[in-house]
Formats: C-alpha cells, structure tokens, sequence
C-alpha cells in the first residue's frame, strides 16, 4: 500500500508541518491576533468612543481570548494530529475576521452610550472568537513539530519567539503603517482572505484531511464579507485617530456639524464665521472681549482644533489677529479644508501636533489667549489637564492674558473639580463658567478662566447676559468651596477617565 493509499488515520499521524511552514503559521495567527486588537478600538470607537475604559476593555479582552485558545489549543492537540486541527483553525478564524465588522456595527447601534458592561460587549464581538481561534495555532503547531522530548526547548523557544515577532512586526505595521494607508474594513478583509487561504493551503498540504471541514468556514466568511458590504459605515472618513463625519443643519443653510466619533465636536456655519453655536463658545468670546478692547487684534494658541470655529471667529472680528492652532489628527485637517472650508494664513496657521508638545515649544510671553479644547472621546486627553500643562500655558502667557479651557463632565463633577483644583493651583485668579443646572448633576460644557491677573467679573457677567445669557460665574468662597478637597492633577497621577462620569443616553 503506498502513501497515497494509507488510512486517513496513518496519513493524519504521519503528516506534520516542516519547520518554515510552522515558523510562518505562528508568525501569521499571533501577527493576526495583534492586527485585530489594534482595529477594534477603531471598529468600536463610533459607539463607545475611545477612552482608559474602552482600551482596558480591548486589552482584556484579547488577553483573555489568546489564553482561552492557547489553553485549549493545547489541550485538543493531546487528543488530535494537527492535519485535522491546523487548517480548520485558520479557516475558521479567517471567517470570523469577515464577520467581525457587520457584527461590531449591529452590536455597537445597540449598546451606544451604555456603561462598562456595554463596552465590554462590543469589545468582546470584535476580539474574542476569532483571536481565541487563531491563539490556538501556536500549541498545536508545536505538538507538530515535537518529535522527542531532547528538542522541546528548542521548539517551543524558536516558535514561541516566532510568534512574538510576528506580534511586534503586526502591531507596527498595522499601527505606522496600514491604518494610515487603508480603511479598517479593508485591512480586516485582507487579513480574512490571508488566513483562508493559508488554511486552504495547509488542508492541501496535509493531503486533504480536514476538508469535509471546509465548507462551514467558507460559507461564514462569503457571509461576513457580504455583510461587510452592506452593513451601514458611520464614518465618512477614518481618520488616524477618529471616524470623522460631516452633517450639514436642516435649520441653517451654512450650518454644518463636525463628528468625531461619538462627539459632536465642533458647528461652523460656512457663510457666518461670527456664528457660534455651541454655548461653551460663546463664553470664551465674552471672555476674550473683556479682556481685550472690541476689535483689538489677539494672538492666540489653540490646543486642540477641531473644526477650528474660534480661530475663525477671531479673525473675522478682530482684523489682524494670529491663532496658531495644535491639531493632532490630520485627517480631521483635511475634512476642514475640503467640507468646511478652511483657509489657512497670516491670521490662522495649523500644526498636526500633539498640543502638549507643540505647548512646550513656545517662547515664553507670546500670547494674549490660550484655549483648551481637545477631547479624545468625551474626555479631555489626561496629559493635558495636569499642574505641568498648567504651568506651560502660564509660561506663555502674557502677564494680562487669559487661560480659557473648556470641560465635560457629568454627576458629580469628579473632574472639573481636580482640573479647577489643578488651574488654581497655579493661577491666582480662577471662575467657573457654567448652566446652573450643570451643578446639579446634569452635567455637560463647563469652561474654566484663569490668568495671572485679575479677572473683570463685573464686566464678564455683563458680556455673558449679551452673549450667552443663562450662564452663571462661580468664582471666589463659592468657587473654593465647590472644589473642597479635589486632588490637583500631576503628570504622575491624573486619573481623568475615572473622574469623568460616563454619559447615559
């Protein structure tokens, strides 16, 4: 009888990956593990927006999937030869890399605005199956390759550092490189078709066992790929750091919204660049106006651009002012210049630049305003809420300018007391800007005023009744007390994401 013609049983024990298939199907499932936990937090990111929570979320739930597979991998490779295990396994986990996005999609319009429990579900539907599949690889690749027991260091090490390659070579490529290049779903569809293919490939190079297994995983995955196609995107653009989209206003012509994943981030009315609709705004315009002469040129730094409204509104109503603008996301440039009609020059300069670094490289005294808007879902990134940032725009600052930062916040206002806490911590003259009904547990746009000299409360509460009348200023005993005992925020400890109190829709 020739090999052709031996048992399935026979062909299952005699067949085993060589070493440079084992090594390249390690470095494939572990690299695809990697690739899928880096996408997630963008697949997921339009429904649970991205914070500590929702990365803590992705992390623990891949680190859970690649034990669960690994361990049971291990443990199935005990109990069967790995011709009947390794290719199904690639299969099946490149089906279930198709389906990841449609499933993500239909589970993230689900638990919107949800708390931990909703984020963990839709982390999970992104990573768990597919990663706990491929994660299961590794073992059984390495039962392959064990003929003795004198040379089972030297398997599991070279596989096990294989593997770790593979991770490392994903995680930089995906995250330097592919994202950058590609959309998330087409990079997910590449990865799907890889991994089918390879377990195709390592059903025909065991001769066949396994194939009877096949039609189930191809089936998914024609399914999860025509689902990909038709399941609804909510991202017009994808961005490096956001899924950015653009709606235009039924009740103003010119009016239209910025969205940065689940925040509705920035207005700009493309014919009016006076009009400011968001309230938090209009606080900082009557701020800057009581500060500053009507008309008076300012220069101003932006950290965070967004939509970049304020700039706009600084040019158009004080001629000749500078406001150089820190945006870390390209792409969110980019949707200014193309939808909402951005035109960069002597009065508005942009830098894609982490605001916090770009701060640090400015003279000191070169600046009548300094903004705070920058959010990374609907926190502020905690780097820039701490003493040291505050120091820095004290720095730059001139002896009479104004440090005008806004916040969101909710329930009982954890963070904007530590942040109010941290700013006058460092200026001596502090006001809290705010609806009444902010504090008392609804929440929302909270914006902070602080500069070395003293504020014109007088003339601000004036201003804020033209401008943006309902407004309340806490400053003083009131505005000590409200703060209490709040921790002043430090480079070494600033736990923002815990402070903030997640919104429920």
């Amino acid at each position: 009888m020739t090999a052709n013609d031996a048992p399935p049983e026979q062909t299952e024990r005699r067949w085993r990956p060589g070493p440079v298939l084992s090594g390249i199907l390690v470095v494939l499932a572990s690299g695809a593990v990697l690739v899928l936990e880096i996408l997630s937090l963008r697949l997921i990111a339009p429904y649970v927006g991205v914070t500590l929570e929702t990365n803590t979320a992705v992390i623990g739930v891949a680190l859970s999937a690649i034990a669960a597979g690994a361990w049971a991998g291990g443990a199935v490779a005990d109990k069967l030869p790995p011709s009947v295990l390794l290719g199904p396994l690639l299969l099946s986990g490149g089906a279930l890399v198709f389906v990841v996005t449609p499933l993500v999609r239909s589970i993230g319009a689900l638990v919107q605005g949800a708390d931990a429990s909703g984020v963990l579900l839709v982390a999970a539907a992104a990573v768990f199956a597919p990663a706990a599949l491929l994660s299961a690889v590794p073992p059984v690749v390495v039962k392959a390759r064990l003929a003795s027991l004198e040379e089972t260091g030297t398997i599991v090490g070279r596989l096990s550092g294989l593997g770790t390659v593979g991770s490392i070579v994903a995680t930089f490529g995906t995250g330097f490189v592919l994202v950058a290049m590609v959309p998330t779903t087409t990079i997910l569809t590449g990865l799907g078709i890889v991994l089918v293919a390879t377990g195709v490939f390592v059903v025909a190079a065991s001769r066949g066992v396994g194939r009877k297994r096949l039609a189930g995983p191809l089936a998914l995955a024609l399914i999860g790929a025509g689902a990909t196609t038709i399941a609804p995107n909510p991202c017009e653009l994808e961005t490096a750091y956001h899924c950015a989209s653009v709606a235009g206003d039924p009740g103003r012509p010119g009016g239209r919204v910025l969205q940065l994943d689940t925040l509705r981030h920035s207005y700009v009315d493309l014919s009016d660049p006076t009009h400011l609709e968001f309230e938090y705004l209009r606080v900082i315009a009557a701020a800057t106006d009581v500060f500053r002469p009507a008309g008076a040129p300012v220069r101003a730094l932006h950290l965070g651009g967004g939509g970049l409204t304020l700039p706009r509104y600084l040019d158009a109503v004080r001629a000749g002012s500078e406001s150089l603008v820190y945006e870390i996301d390209a792409g969110v440039l980019r949707l200014d210049r193309e939808q909402l009609g951005l035109r960069e020059g002597d009065g508005i300069r942009t830098r894609v630049q982490d605001a916090r670094v770009g701060l640090d490289e400015q003279r000191a005294d070169g600046y009548d305003l300094v903004v705070g808007d920058a959010f990374g879902g609907v926190a502020v990134p905690w780097h820039l809420t701490t003493r040291q940032v505050v120091e820095g725009v004290d720095r730059v600052l001139v002896p009479t300018g104004l440090y005008a930062v806004n916040l969101i916040d909710h329930g009982p206002l954890s963070f904007v007391k530590a942040e109010v806490a941290t700013i006058a911590a460092v200026f001596p003259h502090v006001a809290l800007v705010a609806e009444p009904a902010a504090f008392s547990g609804s929440g929302g746009n909270l914006v902070v005023l602080a500069s070395p000299s003293p504020l014109p409360l007088t003339a601000l509460q004036t201003t804020l009744r033209a401008k943006a009348p309902g407004m309340t200023v806490v400053t003083g005993s009131d505005l000590t007390g409200f703060v209490r005992s709040a921790q002043v925020l430090t480079d070494d400890y600033a736990p923002v994401d815990q402070l903030v109190t997640p919104f429920r829709s």
